[in-house]
């Protein structure tokens, strides 16, 4: 009688192993399908639009795509099943790249707004913001927008705060505008600032932070708190539904095992919440 009560009990146990562990295979090979299914406009990879000198989110370094963007697709597209290729592309034609098809996604630190957004789906998945940087012998020290009227502003072209430093100078500037100077790289917004050609830049504060190092401490950052704060996200071609819901399906898992967290500390950033996502959204550029 106990060996039947044993393998009775042994039996419920396999069979409520069954239930718990069926939910999770049929859902990992559900996954699977929908990953094989995946269309792209190179079979078996994923062309991503990045500006590649744009460190630390984009940069190569002996012929190899590294940063941010490039560690965040090192963790998706094998999940896909998916090898990943890199089109170089400045930032203000990112845009214009993906809706030409030249590849299937935008992973280039392309912060969230309600303009883009009418053209791409978005992927929220880090967030940052600007900082002020300008020459290390230099006594002007801004640490708000405010503080730049009458001064020349080196900005990368296309970038989402070159809009809100207008609104700035045209709100509180009157006689000594801002002057807005946009420049097709970051690093040639820096080398402008060194050589004198514009009195102070306005980069993301991820960037600025590189821009002096490379600079060798010829360039420093003046504000004191991360200005026009933003939501950065992977974008994909309006409609593309089936590659944005799989690589969401991708971001989901990658925050709730930890593994993202981790990644988005190197960097020292973090995921926006659902409200900084809304905001983003709601804000007019």
């Amino acid at each position: 009688m106990p060996s039947i009560l044993l393998s009775c009990a042994a039996t419920a146990r396999r069979l409520l192993a069954c239930a718990v562990l069926a939910p999770l295979v049929l859902g990992g090979i559900a996954a699977a399908a929908r990953a094989a299914d995946l269309q792209t406009i190179e079979p078996g990879t994923i062309l991503v639009g990045s500006d590649q000198v744009y460190p630390p989110y984009d940069y190569v370094e002996n012929g190899v795509t590294k940063g941010l963007d490039a560690d965040v697709m090192a963790l998706i597209a094998p999940k896909l099943g998916r090898d990943v290729r890199f089109v170089d592309t400045r930032f203000a034609n990112l845009i214009a790249g993906l809706q030409a098809n030249r590849y299937d996604l935008i992973a280039s630190a392309l912060y969230v707004t309600p303009a883009r957004a009418e053209v791409v789906d978005y992927i929220p998945y880090a967030k940052t913001g600007g900082s002020l940087m300008v020459r290390s012998d230099d006594s002007f020290a801004p640490k708000q927008p405010e503080d730049l009227c009458g001064k020349r502003v080196g900005n990368l072209k296309g970038a989402a705060w070159v809009p809100e430093l207008r609104k700035t100078s045209d709100a509180g500037c009157a006689a000594n505008p801002i002057g807005v100077q946009e420049y097709a790289t970051s690093a040639e917004a820096a080398q402008a600032l060194l050589s004198r050609g514009v009195d102070a830049v306005f980069d993301d504060a991820g960037v600025s932070q590189a821009a002096v190092a490379a600079s060798g401490n010829r360039l420093k950052i003046t504000s004191d708190q991360i200005l026009f704060p933003v939501v950065m996200g992977l974008a994909v071609k309006k409609g593309n539904a089936q590659l944005l819901a799989a690589m969401q399906e991708q971001m989901d898992a990658l925050i709730a095992s930890g593994a993202y967290g981790a990644l988005l500390r190197k960097y020292n950033l973090a995921m926006p919440t659902a409200d900084e996502i809304k905001a983003a959204l709601s804000q007019t550029n």
